[in-house]
C-alpha cells in the first residue's frame, strides 16, 4: 500500500504520523520506504538521527523526493516495499499531488482549532480533483493534537464538521496532544519505542489503532508485540 500523510495546513503534525507509521510498519517486519517529499525534509532529518543515534533500531528505506519526478520515482520504488508512506509538506504542491497521484490512501490530519478546519472545503476540492486521475483514491480525515479529556468542545465540533466533509472518510480515532510525539520524533523513535518511564501506553494506543485503520489491519498493538 502506498499511503500519503498530506494537506494544505502546516503545523498539523504529518511528519509525527508519517514517521510513527513506518517504524510502526517495521516492527512488524514489513519492508517499508519512508519517502520525504517534504521541503522542509523533517523526516529526512527524522531518519537520519535514527541511523545515527539508534543504529540497532528496525530499519526502514528513506529517500528525499521533491517536484515532477516523485511520481515516476515512487512508481518504480514502490514495487520492492510492501509499504510506502510519503510525508508532504503544508501547502499543495506539485510533490504533493504526484505523489496523491499514485497513492492508495491518502490521509489528512486536522487540529481542532479554526485556522485548521477552514481549509476542509479546500483539501475535498484536492481529493475532488486527484480523483479524476486516480479514482480508486481513499481519503481519510482525524483529528491529530487533539485536546485532552475533559476539553472536547472543540475536538465535537471538529469532529462534526469532518464526518460531514465530502469525498473524505472521518476515522474517530484522534491523536492526543501529548509530548511524548515530540520526545520520540526528537530521539529518531516512535512513541512505540520508548522504554521505561518514557512509555506512554495511551499514546502507543492510539497510533496503532489509527495505523491499522489505515492499512485495513486487523489487529492490537499487544497481538502485535509492539506493547
Amino acid at each position: 500500500m502506498i499511503l500519503t500523510v498530506g494537506g494544505i495546513k502546516g503545523g498539523t503534525g504529518k511528519s509525527t504520523i508519517a514517521t510513527n507509521f513506518v517504524c510502526i510498519a517495521a516492527r512488524y517486519r514489513e519492508k517499508a520506504l519512508l519517502a520525504d517529499a517534504d521541503e522542509q525534509e523533517t523526516a529526512a532529518d527524522f531518519a537520519a538521527v535514527r541511523r545515527e543515534d539508534h543504529p540497532d533500531a528496525v530499519r526502514f528505506t528513506c529517500i528525499k523526493l521533491t517536484g515532477s519526478n516523485v511520481r515516476a520515482e515512487l512508481l518504480t520504488r514502490s514495487r520492492k516495499f510492501k509499504h510506502v508512506i510519503i510525508d508532504t509538506g503544508g501547502r499543495d504542491t506539485a510533490s504533493q499531488r504526484a505523489a496523491i497521484s499514485v497513492s492508495d490512501v491518502l490521509l489528512v490530519p486536522f487540529a481542532p482549532r479554526s485556522f485548521d478546519i477552514w481549509t476542509l472545503n479546500a483539501v475535498a476540492s484536492l481529493v475532488e480533483e486527484m480523483r479524476t486521475v486516480n479514482p480508486a483514491l481513499r481519503a481519510y480525515a482525524f483529528l491529530n493534537r487533539a485536546d485532552p479529556q475533559g476539553q472536547g468542545s472543540e475536538n465535537d465540533g471538529a469532529a462534526t464538521l469532518l464526518k460531514e466533509a465530502r469525498g473524505l472518510t472521518f476515522l474517530d480515532v484522534p491523536i492526543g496532544t501529548r509530548k511524548v510525539y515530540a520526545h520520540a520524533a526528537s530521539c529518531g523513535l516512535a512513541v512505540t519505542e520508548l522504554t521505561g518511564a518514557q512509555r506512554n501506553i495511551k499514546a502507543i494506543d492510539e497510533i496503532i489503532t489509527l495505523f491499522s485503520r489505515c492499512f485495513n489491519i486487523e489487529t492490537t498493538s499487544r497481538k502485535k508485540g509492539i506493547v
